[in-house]
């Protein structure tokens, strides 16, 4: 699958129908979002929307054409669930496998990175540059899909990612542990001249909108990577590139 938007789902990801999805929910798998066609949803999809809403899962209406060509033709009866590739690990497994390490942690936040290439790729940055774990959004983050899984080129079998409701508020967590919070933006002290040492949390904004007001309000530092050509901005993921080998560097 090259394409998540043009392309029918891998058959590992995407639960079909009301009862596989239903099940999911109740024995807790990791899931994305849940999927309900537009129009009269029956009583079943209302009860597990409702249940998915619960339990902080996107719910997201789509036209039934587009989940017929999701599922490739299959009997979804109105409702779909893409799951993770891989089960989400928490903030604390993260700091956990610094602590085994003998290390001081250091994290990869995601702000808001829709693009599952984009998310893959950071993902395997981090792994080549020893960090102990990436963080995401459970809500208009691209999660860990095939294509991700993909574009990880293997790393995610190592890195541990967790999945929050807030980052703001996980950002505080972390400042509670020594942690110091560097956020990447246009309008920021050169990366050059930062000393990341220490503990240390990497926060990548969106793709277009970069790191988020209250987010931004929450780093410690802002840092910047200087341009001198015509285009002011790099891919999300190349940018997270260069700012994890100099964090890497300071270590």
């Amino acid at each position: 699958m090259n394409n998540e938007k043009n392309q029918p789902y891998q058959n590992d990801e995407l639960l079909i129908g009301r009862n596989p999805v239903a099940e999911a929910l109740s024995a807790g798998r990791s899931i994305i979002k849940v999927m309900v066609a537009k129009g009269n949803p029956s009583g079943a999809a209302v009860e597990i929307t409702a249940k998915a809403k619960k339990a902080g899962i996107p719910v997201q209406e789509v036209e039934r054409k587009k989940l017929d060509f999701m599922t490739g033709g299959a009997a979804h009866q109105g409702i779909a669930a893409l799951c993770a590739i891989k089960e989400y690990s928490s903030v604390e497994d993260i700091l956990k496998l610094a602590e085994e390490r003998g290390e001081q942690p250091f994290v990869i936040i995601l702000d808001e990175i829709e693009d599952p290439h984009n998310l893959g790729a950071i993902i395997r940055s981090a792994e080549c540059v020893g960090a102990h774990g990436v963080i995401i959004k459970k809500r208009r983050n691209a999660g860990l899909t095939y294509t991700a899984y993909k574009a990880s080129a293997g790393a995610l079998e190592y890195l541990p990612v967790a999945r929050v409701t807030n980052i703001a508020d996980t950002i505080d967590e972390l400042k509670r542990r020594n942690i110091w919070i560097y956020g990447a933006d246009m309008n920021g002290e050169d990366y050059r001249k930062t000393n990341f040492s220490g503990g240390a949390a990497l926060v990548i904004g969106n793709e277009g909108k970069g790191i988020s007001r209250l987010v931004r309000e929450k780093c410690d530092v802002i840092v910047s990577l200087p341009m001198k050509g015509r285009i002011n901005s790099l891919n999300a993921s190349v940018a997270a590139g260069i700012l994890m080998y100099k964090v890497a560097e300071s270590r």
